[in-house]
């Protein structure tokens, strides 16, 4: 197991990040009930009311929105907390066990556009891996933390291709990695190996406060597929009946599993 257990925190303080990166208290963020499409305005029976994710002021696309929902209608991440990484949108959101948002940020994704892993990538050495091969691949990940060979705390996502979600990793200055996190615009966040970087106070104060103690879901949206081919997700403005139907049914992809133990290849910075 790469899971290494730590007590979890008595209590930690979450001040004013960098620029872009939003932090919520545990009390501030509610779900809306929402009334299914075709049911009147007036308090509907609570099987024909679904829950609807809270953004709070974050923008959100539409599929990062769709996909919230469905988990925590679904309750697909099974009272884990979890992750939604955007590649389209270069962000990442970041939630309460409950579908509370916890908070977001920029992030820094694989290079190459594609959802999809090169076979066997998780062992090459970095200086082997093209150009083209540097995607993040979509998906159901199963996360916990771990140490990579510098100390360093990671979020490890998907061991077996060796992509993480760790704070944004500066060796190379020609990279920039830390100027495109600041920009505005998503559209110099791809640079990476194929792990996300995020802001190193985003990552210490609401990724690993997140999941301390605790494993958890990182969904990674895909860019040239829909949400539905890759989770299996459902809309939920779907008749109520369809919605009661997919209510207890388990987990619609599975959860990477671990390797037998970490490697020097995969736990260098991507």
């Amino acid at each position: 197991m790469r899971l290494i257990t730590r007590t979890l925190a008595k209590g930690f303080g979450l001040g004013l990040l960098a620029a872009g990166v939003s932090v919520f208290p545990a009390f501030s963020a509610e779900l809306v009930l929402s009334p299914v499409a075709g049911e009147s305005n007036t308090m509907a029976p609570a099987d024909r009311v679904v829950r609807r994710v809270n953004f709070e002021q974050e923008s959100a696309s539409p599929d990062a929105r769709h996909v919230a929902d469905w988990i925590v209608h679904a309750n697909d991440n099974r009272q884990l907390p979890f992750v939604i990484v955007d590649k389209t949108q270069g962000k990442v959101f970041v939630f309460y066990a409950d579908g509370r948002l916890r908070g977001a940020a920029p992030a820094l994704l694989g290079l190459a556009v594609g959802d999809d892993a090169v076979p066997g990538i998780g062992e090459r050495k970095l200086s082997s891996i093209r150009p083209e091969e540097r995607t993040t691949p979509a998906g159901r990940f199963e996360a916990s933390l771990d140490r990579n060979l510098k100390g360093g705390e990671i979020l490890w996502v998907d061991y077996e291709t060796a992509i993480s979600l760790h704070p944004v990793a500066t060796g190379n200055p020609r990279e920039r990695r830390a100027e495109r996190l600041a920009t505005p615009s998503p559209g110099d966040n791809r640079i990476s190996f194929g792990c996300i970087n995020v802001p190193a106070a985003f990552f210490k104060n609401v990724v690993s406060a997140a999941f301390q103690g605790t494993n958890g879901i990182v969904y990674v949206l895909p860019e040239t597929r829909s949400p539905q081919q890759v989770f299996a997700s459902y809309e939920l403005a779907a008749p109520a009946a369809l919605l009661a139907s997919n209510r207890d049914l388990p987990s619609s992809a599975p959860a990477t599993v671990s390797g037998n133990g970490p490697s020097n290849t995969r736990l260098a910075e991507r």
